[in-house]
């Protein structure tokens, strides 16, 4: 079995952004000359999460007001307490998720027609990464 890992740094311009990473992903699984097998993506942060969805941007904007929805903005949260002012940013990488397995077929991602993976970033505007961990044949 072979084993590869890669390492994708982002400093997103907003607080709040969702970064398209399927191109960054597919690259590390070619990279890793896996042929058959499964890459884990995952973000390394407790208030960032990774998904796989349709890169549409009337759909971005129903995902981020339905997180909003389900996690408001706002200081209504015991995390506060302690100072900080991103209780909604983890609540929000909980619904999210903070990572996604996708096949490898074939040397490649087998993702669906519209399938695209996604970093979205729910407090930001630091540096962060998200883990690429390759394993196969």
């Amino acid at each position: 079995m072979k084993a590869h890992t890669e390492y994708l740094w982002f400093q997103t311009k907003q607080r709040r952004e969702l970064v398209r990473i399927t191109d960054e992903v597919a690259a590390a699984v070619a990279a890793s000359g896996v042929k058959e097998g499964m890459a884990l993506v995952s973000a390394m942060h407790i208030t960032a999460g990774v998904f796989v969805n349709d890169d549409e941007p009337g759909l971005h904007g129903d995902i981020w007001e339905w997180l909003q929805r389900l996690a408001p903005e706002g200081p209504d949260y015991r995390h506060h307490q302690t100072g900080e002012d991103n209780g909604d940013a983890h609540l929000k990488s909980l619904l999210v998720h903070h990572e996604v397995v996708l096949p490898i077929t074939a040397g490649r991602l087998d993702l669906g027609t519209w399938q695209q993976v996604f970093y979205a970033e729910f407090d930001g505007q630091r540096r962060k990464r998200v883990i690429v961990k390759v394993l196969g044949v």
